[in-house]
């Protein structure tokens, strides 16, 4: 029996943890891979306060996992099949080898990006190919850039880009947007932001880091390569809420909703970083959900 199980074992989850084990209650962290998440495909972190020597993504979770441990935090490594009794007092959470029990439940089982499926896309991963400017944008101060996406996210990232880029291309398949028109109208003032539209990226192509991309008309079936050092994917992420979303409600976008003591609809369960439907998903952003998380799950446990 289990005062605390988090489902998940990023920064929210590993965060969520470390409360959980200050505040002395039994807490288990099941993940299905590795702790870290996807800190861990991180090639650095630049933006974690109080660490301005950007340590790798692996690096920062071994130290947040080895904080979590200093206060008997239990992890294990296991994929949850399913929750029985989710809506009951003690929930049965049921994994390939066991079944544990709890009074509570957080789920930070995070969002992936959705990719674009371009061939070069999972080998400049990190070096080069980036899913998240504000991380990694700084890395290409006075180079050429290129985003992909026709939402709200990707005119932010070729906005908050073309403060340091020497140019930003944005690139889409269509020649509308789903993005707000102010920032649409943001983008075509900026002289730095070249748009490229009715344009797929076909492929990232590179040595050891990203030196171009290929595109392809989607009207004439023209090819072109576009000479850049970055590439930032801007074109949503999906979040990993297919076991939660069986029990607790989910927005029209598959993130699970929660208010602001990170309480889910049903009592008892809670939700913590880029699995939740927030306005950004970053490292800090998810570590502090954890720590909101945690800490409502004690004062349900007390109450």
């Amino acid at each position: 029996m289990y005062d605390i199980i988090i489902i998940g074992g990023g920064a929210a989850g590993m965060s969520a943890a470390i409360y959980a084990g200050r505040s002395g209650v039994k807490t288990l962290v099941i993940e299905a891979m590795s702790a870290g998440g996807q800190m861990n495909l991180t090639y650095e972190i630049d933006n974690y306060p109080g660490i301005p020597n950007a340590p790798a993504g692996e690096e920062l979770s071994a130290v947040i996992k080895e904080h979590a441990l200093k206060f008997d935090v239990e992890f294990t490594t296991e994929t949850v099949k399913e929750i029985i009794g989710a809506d009951e007092e003690i929930k049965k959470i049921v994994t390939r080898k066991n079944i544990y029990e709890a009074k509570t439940i957080i789920f930070a089982t995070g969002a992936n990006p959705r990719k674009l499926g371009a061939d070069g896309e999972d080998k400049f991963y990190g070096t080069g190919v980036s899913y998240c400017a504000t991380c990694d944008g700084a890395f290409f101060k006075g180079q050429d850039t290129a985003v992909v996406g026709g939402g709200n996210t990707a005119f932010e990232d070729a906005l908050y880009l073309a403060r340091f880029a020497k140019s930003v291309y944005l690139i889409h398949r269509r020649t509308g947007f789903r993005a707000e028109g102010r920032m649409v109208e943001a983008a075509k003032r900026n002289p730095k932001i070249k748009f490229v539209l009715n344009a797929e990226v076909e492929k990232i192509s590179g040595d050891t880091t990203v030196n171009s991309l290929t595109v392809t008309d989607t009207v004439t079936g023209r090819k072109t390569d576009i000479a850049v050092s970055g590439v930032f994917i801007a074109v949503g992420r999906d979040a990993n809420s297919a076991l939660a979303g069986k029990y607790v409600r989910l927005d029209s976008e598959g993130f699970i909703m929660t208010d602001r003591y990170m309480q889910t609809n049903i009592r008892g369960i809670f939700a913590a970083g880029d699995v939740r439907d927030t306005p950004l998903r970053q490292v800090i952003t998810a570590a502090a959900d954890g720590a909101v998380a945690a800490t409502s799950a004690i004062h349900y446990l007390n109450a």
